[in-house]
């Protein structure tokens, strides 16, 4: 075990609120649920047990009616990955919109690139709720939700990683003789993103119990 001081992310030093966003402030933010990730070319790692809490997430964020965004990526009409066109592009049934189910509506913006910000009227639509805070879960942790959180620094936005409703996958180490594991790249992304970026709870039942002591 490594010696010396009790590690303080930069949030600490800054004095910041570690609670969650409220469901009140906040919206819900889906980013990538899609099979390209279950049973498509890329499948992540424990993709089915954060489906699973993805499900409670959007179940709870209905419940509390809270607006949802799902954002999902479109690659090139042909393409290797997320082919608009392709079954990969397709939402995971159980994170899927459903009309007429969330009284305040539920919201599909495409993009094409890792934030999803970029290229969208994601900010312009958050604003329009009225809402400050955004509280974000998908895929891939250390590419679309790592850029998106960062990105929701820069427009202002307040904003909660759910970790187990999210999942990554092994990447070629850099060396390229080796692989960085996936449970290394969840850990290491996570603890930036709460270095400074977000706010990191562990699931909904966290979420849940932190808006029950704000009530």
């Amino acid at each position: 075990m490594p010696s010396g001081p009790v590690p303080r992310t930069l949030a600490e030093f800054a004095g910041l609120s570690r609670i969650p966003s409220h469901p009140s402030r906040s919206v819900l933010l889906l980013i990538d649920a899609q099979r390209e990730y279950t049973t498509g070319k890329v499948p992540l790692a424990g993709i089915g047990a954060a489906v699973e809490e993805g499900a409670r997430l959007l179940a709870f964020a209905r419940q509390q009616r809270m607006p949802v965004f799902h954002a999902i990526h479109h690659g090139r009409p042909g393409g290797a990955l997320f082919d608009p066109q392709g079954e990969g592009s397709a939402f995971i049934e159980e994170l899927a919109p459903q009309v007429g189910e969330n009284p305040v509506g539920e919201t599909v913006l495409i993009k094409s690139l890792p934030n999803a910000f970029a290229g969208t009227a994601l900010a312009e639509l958050v604003r329009a709720t009225g809402r400050s805070e955004i509280i974000i879960a998908g895929f891939a942790t250390h590419m679309c939700v790592s850029a998106t959180a960062r990105s929701a620094l820069d427009h202002g936005f307040r904003n909660t990683v759910v970790a187990a409703a999210t999942a990554t996958r092994d990447l070629p180490d850099i060396s390229g003789a080796g692989v960085t594991p996936a449970e290394w790249l969840q850990q290491a992304t996570l603890a930036a993103l709460a270095d400074r970026f977000s706010v990191v709870i562990q699931d909904t039942a966290a979420l849940a119990r932190s808006a029950a002591r704000a009530a």
